[in-house]
């Protein structure tokens, strides 16, 4: 009964969302209230275990979500990422125009919201494309597939990588360290296993790709890129990335500091992950101000506030759901399912933020509420739970469709028809997700 009540829970979430549009934030909660009600942890203590739950996860990732997303929008407003990849382009040539976004994408802006980083790397690639041929805006749209997602899900300061990282209790830089070495590769190898795989799937410009003019209104000059907007200088472009240089090697020192047990009371504090995204976000700050207007800079963090919200009221209320499946004791009866030995753990992991992100068609939503599920068993799934979370990341890319609402932004961004969105989003970031699971299971091998 206690297995089903919980079922009955969770597939209850998923209805509410897909099926009854309701938004995430009620079925979720409602879900939550519903398990505490009809199990041990009753009506008397479903509200103070909910309320613990969220205020546990929000303890853990709210200053984190917070800072990197206002680092993102400030080195968007300064145009870093535009400049940083086009001097990449013009370091490594144009046939390996691809596999440069999705190596930077997922590794150096991971900070920037991915709707944003979205909206600002689509004109670009949409003017790259036609250089690589009749397949180029395929090749494009799965460069920023590959890039934005994987780094997204697995690579901190990624919003679902630390909002998935702080449910389970992961440390920011072993989520930041172990996600680089399964993202990078995951990106890589998923353009190239794309880009073999398009030359079969017969792209044919004239029905997969849409006017320009009928799909995002834009002008014929529309794809030049995001508005620049008055500039009377820019700052110099290894200065312009200097703060997200600076967070990540804090991170990084410190995820090394504690691997080798430094117990320096300084270096500590330099490289928690709060104080190191709190002076990468300063920084960046410091440097916007000498090239943009204040209105400008409050547009942008503004912007970037409202965006981050969401995201720490649904990884909130998935820590409530998580503290109400401990407190019913649904965590043992899961850990003994996990741990029957009909699948390695890892596998089970995903399978779950697969289902889950086939149903509620977002990733964040989908490796979140798995995050939740799962995080009362983590200790106990004979795996690190550094890997668990990669499991539930990798696992929430699988298979994008129409109920995503990035599936409707990257169609309109680049000018594509739905069929095309489904061979140049849905299936490179569907092998996204199942190159990712190999390499995770073989880092296990490792840990």
């Amino acid at each position: 009964m206690l297995f089903l009540t919980t079922a009955t829970a969770v597939v209850g979430i998923v209805a509410a969302i897909t099926w009854l549009k309701f938004p995430p934030v009620f079925a979720l909660l409602f879900g939550t209230l519903f398990l505490g009600l009809t199990t041990e942890v009753g009506a008397r203590d479903t509200p103070k275990v909910v309320a613990e739950g969220f205020a546990d996860v929000m303890g853990d990732i709210g200053i984190l979500v917070t800072f990197g997303v206002v680092l993102g929008a400030l080195l968007t407003v300064t145009h870093t990422m535009q400049r940083l990849v086009e001097a990449l382009l013009g370091l490594f040539g144009t046939r390996s125009v691809p596999y440069v976004f999705a190596a930077a994408l997922s590794s150096l802006f991971t900070s920037i919201y991915s709707d944003v980083l979205l909206v600002l790397s689509a004109p670009l690639a949409r003017r790259l494309g036609p250089r690589l041929g009749t397949r180029g805006r395929a090749l494009m749209g799965g460069s920023l597939t590959a890039g934005i997602e994987v780094g997204l899900v697995f690579v901190a300061p990624g919003v679902a990588a630390v909002a998935i990282a702080g449910i389970l209790d992961v440390p920011l830089g072993q989520m930041f360290a172990v996600g680089l070495v399964v993202g990078l590769p995951t990106a890589l190898l998923t353009m190239l296993a794309f880009a073999v795989l398009l030359r079969f799937m017969a792209w044919d410009p004239a029905v997969d790709e849409a006017d320009r003019a009928e799909v995002s209104g834009e002008a014929d000059g529309g794809d030049a890129g995001p508005p620049s907007g008055p500039r009377t200088r820019e700052l110099p472009l290894p200065l312009a990335v200097l703060p997200v240089a600076l967070t990540l090697v804090l991170i990084a020192g410190g995820a090394l500091a504690d691997a080798m047990s430094v117990s320096s009371a300084a270096l500590l504090f330099l490289t928690d992950p709060v104080v190191a995204l709190l002076l990468g976000a300063a920084s960046a700050y410091a440097l916007a101000r000498r090239v943009c207007s204040p209105d400008e800079i409050g547009g942008a963090m503004g912007s970037a506030l409202a965006q981050c919200g969401p995201i720490l009221v649904l990884s909130g209320i998935s820590g409530s759901l998580g503290f109400v499946i401990k407190g019913s004791g649904m965590a043992d009866t899961l850990g003994d399912a996990f741990s029957s030995g009909l699948l390695p753990p890892l596998l089970l992991v995903w399978m779950v933020a697969a289902v889950l992100h086939i149903a509620l068609g977002s990733i964040s939503v989908a490796g979140i509420t798995a995050a939740g599920i799962l995080a009362p068993i983590a200790g106990g799934l004979d795996a690190p739970p550094v890997l668990v979370a990669l499991a539930a990341g990798s696992g929430a890319l699988f298979l994008p469709h129409v109920s995503s609402n990035f599936f409707w932004m990257f169609q309109s961004l680049l000018g594509l028809s739905t069929r095309g969105t489904i061979k140049a989003h849905s299936v490179p970031m569907t092998l996204a997700s199942v190159i990712s699971l190999p390499i995770i299971l073989a880092v296990s091998l490792l840990a």
